[in-house]
């Protein structure tokens, strides 16, 4: 059988940032304004995430998941030029998307990214009962993609993330029905499922973690934290689900945080199983892109 090939990044924050109107910049956004122009403006840069962008799209992945924050301070002005980012990246049909925390930076503004970015966020059948967007499914070959959203606007200083009680119920009966399905289960969500930083963790961490050890899936990416990482957590009958985090699609090195990059999955059925194979690419500082590693997971 072909293997499926599938891209992930994350956190473009889309460079450059439009200049504000003087009645957005209160409360939150006044120090998140601060912080871009003082310090952020530096390392996301517009020529990183195009050169990255461009050596993606040559490796011609059967589908792109992106989870979250392609803007910063969720101005109005951000929402457009970010819509027309994703177009340039593809399809709907062929770009997934799951909104990160910066999507929904302050009250004012939180709701935006589902009617800019609806048909990149929606699943093959869209709402709930409720009428809720998340939990989505959306089915592309072998995958079935589920999207979470863990974007809330918080407090200043606070980039936590929540899932809640009404979208955790409704995963787990979706959880519950794609268990027993011979498909290759991807959790996608923006907030890592474990973090050592309070003011960036995940709330209802420890309800999904048990979701996962119940029903599992077979692999679980998120971004957020602007590092490459692996952790394992524990799925059904002592089974172990990788968990994969990327850098921001349009950073420069600085600090602990490493150069741009994004990751490219290869998915094989292998008899009752899947053999996944992860590609690490990233940019030098020549604004080269080159392999970084490959891992095997399953």
């Amino acid at each position: 059988m072909a293997s499926f090939s599938l891209a992930h990044l994350s956190d473009p924050h889309l460079p450059p940032l439009p200049a504000p109107r003087l009645s957005e910049l209160a409360g939150k956004r006044a120090l998140g304004y601060l912080n871009w122009t003082r310090n952020r403006h530096r390392f996301h840069r517009r020529d990183v995430i195009d050169v990255l962008m461009s050596d993606l799209q040559a490796q011609v992945p059967n589908h792109i998941a992106i989870t979250g924050d392609l803007v910063n301070l969720a101005l109005e002005a951000e929402f457009a030029p970010a819509l027309a980012w994703l177009e340039s990246v593809g399809p709907p049909e062929r770009v997934t998307l799951v909104p990160g925390n910066h999507d929904a930076y302050v009250r004012a503004t939180c709701h935006r990214f589902t009617e800019a970015w609806g048909s990149y966020l929606a699943g093959d059948h869209t709402g709930n009962q409720d009428g809720a967007i998340f939990p989505t499914l959306r089915r592309r070959g072998p995958l079935a993609l589920i999207g979470v959203s863990s974007a809330v606007p918080t407090p200043p200083l606070m980039a936590t993330g929540w899932l809640g009680r009404s979208q955790m119920d409704a995963l787990e009966h979706l959880l519950a029905t794609l268990a027993s399905e011979p498909a290759f289960r991807i959790l996608l969500i923006h907030h890592p499922l474990r973090s050592r930083a309070r003011a960036k963790r995940l709330t209802d961490s420890s309800e999904l973690l048990a979701l996962l050890k119940q029903y599992g899936v077979e692999l679980v990416l998120h971004g957020h934290d602007h590092v490459h990482s692996t952790i394992w957590v524990e799925g059904p009958n002592g089974s172990s689900i990788p968990v994969v985090g990327v850098p921001s699609a349009s950073s420069l090195a600085h600090g602990h945080y490493p150069d741009a990059a994004y990751n490219l999955f290869s998915i094989t059925r292998d008899g009752d199983g899947w053999r996944c194979q992860q590609m690490v690419r990233g940019i030098n500082q020549a604004r080269q892109v080159r392999e970084i590693r490959r891992v095997r997971l399953t």
